[in-house]
């Protein structure tokens, strides 16, 4: 099987500063992402696994290039034109795809976000397996089971008001259908699709998930969120081997590096 892996990370971020080069237990989170693909490489020896780094962060690219157990990887330059605050994701993506050699190069494309460290390699398997599975999905996403349900205990305000999301007649939570969060982990699309046009969001389209552990909902979009992983991190290491064996691998990628780091 030939994967694209791609690694999208502009500099800079208004919600946490500097969030894509940031330390978490004194190692770049660039390092965990790395973690994870290197050791889906080495369960996978017989696919061909490529890795894209699109970025605009001169700091991210050092990084990255300071380790050694990844070593071939692309860095594709962020376009100005897909450098806005309102530029869509899947766009970079679908970019990385076509500068990667287009869709008849991969059978997968599987986008891994430094933000939400906290991945499995099993998590990677079981999205990629997913894709494969039915040749009419689009895309996979990974998600978690909702704390919340639009069709029971969510609401918004309307005309002065606070009602259901989605209303619906159902006066248990056990009725309500099952909702899932995206918890912005993993992304595998198929590059057909990924080279067509997208008009929509992408959960317009055919899409299924893989779920992760509830306790993987998080990604870093506030200081609030960066200091919660870091205990969350440290707890279920102790409790969950997957999430160990990548947290150990990012360790050996960081003891390896030639970035120095302040922690």
């Amino acid at each position: 099987m030939r994967v694209l892996f791609t690694i999208c990370a502009r500099a800079g971020s208004k919600g946490v500063k500097n969030k894509n080069i940031r330390c978490m237990k004194k190692i770049p989170l660039a390092y965990y992402t790395l973690a994870a693909i290197g050791l889906y490489g080495e369960r996978h020896t017989g696919d061909m696994v490529s890795v894209a780094v699109n970025t605009d962060s001169r700091e991210l690219k050092e990084q990255i290039q300071s380790q050694d157990v990844i070593r071939d990887i692309r860095f594709l330059p962020r376009k100005e034109s897909l450098a806005g605050d309102e530029t869509a994701k899947v766009d970079v993506i679908r970019d990385c795809l076509e500068q990667c050699g287009g869709k008849t190069a991969y059978d997968a494309v599987v986008d891994l976000d430094l933000t939400s460290p906290m991945r499995r390699v099993e998590d990677i398997e079981a999205a990629v397996a997913a894709l494969t599975a039915d040749e009419n999905t689009d895309l996979v996403f990974s998600a978690v089971a909702g704390r919340r349900n639009p069709y029971f205990n969510m609401v918004e305000e309307r005309n002065g008001y606070f009602r259901k999301v989605c209303a619906a007649a159902y006066k248990a939570r056990q009725q309500a259908p099952h909702i899932y969060e995206l918890n912005a982990s993993i992304y595998v699309y198929r590059p057909a699709f990924l080279a067509g046009p997208i008009e929509k969001s992408i959960l317009d389209y055919n899409g299924t998930i893989v779920r992760m552990p509830d306790y993987l909902v998080l990604d870093i979009d506030s200081e609030e969120d960066f200091r919660q992983m870091e205990f969350v991190m440290d707890y279920f290491r102790e409790q969950d081997s997957g999430l160990a064996e990548v947290m150990a691998q990012a360790g050996r990628i960081n003891a390896g590096s030639r970035y120095m780091t302040n922690g």
